[in-house]
């Protein structure tokens, strides 16, 4: 794994802004029928990283499961895999995390390498051994389940990457076409809309842009990855932040050689920083989907998710009790 785009100083360096919050997140199953089984892996645990320091993890589930393992999938992110085997006709899994979050130190966009020399040192060529950070990109190069590489989306995207222009600027450019070409919209599309589909309609959230986003850069053939996380909300001025108002955010991460991966953020236009908290990345949505598994019986199912995310100073206001931190991980 490539190191990232800055080097930041301790969190304790007053020169350094840090933002702590308190982020919670729970996923709630009312089943029609008794489930007779339920096993399932959860990526609800933030990353260590050197913009990101989780000083403590619970995860609470109920009914009671058995654990079987806590670990770290094949990208790095942690995971925890669980199994119920007494009947139940409900499932609670409440994730709480307080996390610190730093200042990145972004690289200036015309620093960066021309992006059509990042496309050529990371394409396949034979005799020549790959700089190992690079081989480690690759893997972000190609098509998934939910990201396609196509010679339309290809043309879309060129408009932002001339020749010889610098990675950053074709990077930015690109966000900033999806972030003002795309409309929000939750009633658009499913977890299971095609990212073509969104392409046509020009409509969608958060999980869409970002897998527009994906498409766009493999199409180049440029290394991008799905980034999945939360974002710091902002009540309308005089209103309270309500529990559970805030959903789970994703955004992608360009792979730029000498800096590492910088992220991107098309939902909103800019390049994260402190309001954004990073849970996990892959190739696309389904290797960081929350919570996943498998289950027996159940038949019909209702599905409720309530995210809270507030910075640590606001959280006897938000939830109506002193913040109790969750046991260290």
């Amino acid at each position: 794994m490539s190191a990232p785009i800055s080097t930041v100083q301790p969190v304790s360096a007053p020169s350094v802004p840090t933002r702590s919050y308190v982020v919670v997140h729970e996923t709630s199953y009312a089943y029609e029928q008794p489930v007779g089984l339920s096993r399932q892996i959860v990526h609800l645990s933030p990353r260590e990283l050197e913009w990101q320091a989780c000083r403590a993890h619970a995860l609470t589930i109920e009914p009671e499961p058995e654990i079987l393992s806590d670990g770290h999938d094949a990208f790095g992110n942690p995971l925890t895999s669980f199994c119920i085997e007494d009947d139940h006709t409900a499932l609670v899994v409440h994730a709480e995390s307080w996390v610190d979050v730093i200042a990145r130190a972004y690289p200036e966009d015309a620093s960066t390498p021309p992006w059509d020399e990042v496309r050529a040192r990371l394409a396949y060529s034979a005799g020549r051994a790959p700089d190992p950070a690079d081989l480690d990109a690759t893997r972000f190069l190609f098509e998934s389940s939910r990201v396609r590489n196509k010679r339309e989306l290809g043309a879309w995207a060129s408009a932002c990457f001339p020749p010889g222009a610098p990675l950053l600027v074709g990077v930015r450019a690109l966000m900033n076409r999806i972030h003002s070409e795309l409309t929000f919209d939750p009633k658009a599309t499913t977890v299971s809309t095609p990212v073509m589909e969104v392409f046509e309609r020009r409509r969608g959230v958060c999980q869409d842009f970002a897998h527009l986003m994906l498409s766009c850069l493999r199409s180049l053939g440029l290394a991008a990855r799905y980034v999945s996380g939360y974002l710091l909300t902002h009540p309308p001025p005089g209103k309270p932040r309500l529990v559970g108002a805030d959903a789970s955010h994703a955004w992608v991460s360009v792979y730029c050689p000498g800096y590492g991966w910088v992220d991107a953020d098309p939902t909103n236009g800019l390049f994260p920083s402190l309001e954004h908290v990073t849970l996990a990345w892959g190739r696309d949505y389904d290797d960081v989907i929350p919570l996943r598994g498998v289950l027996l019986g159940g038949g019909a199912h209702e599905l409720e998710i309530a995210v809270t995310v507030t910075p640590v100073d606001e959280y006897p206001q938000v939830f109506g009790r002193p913040f109790t931190p969750p046991p260290r991980r």
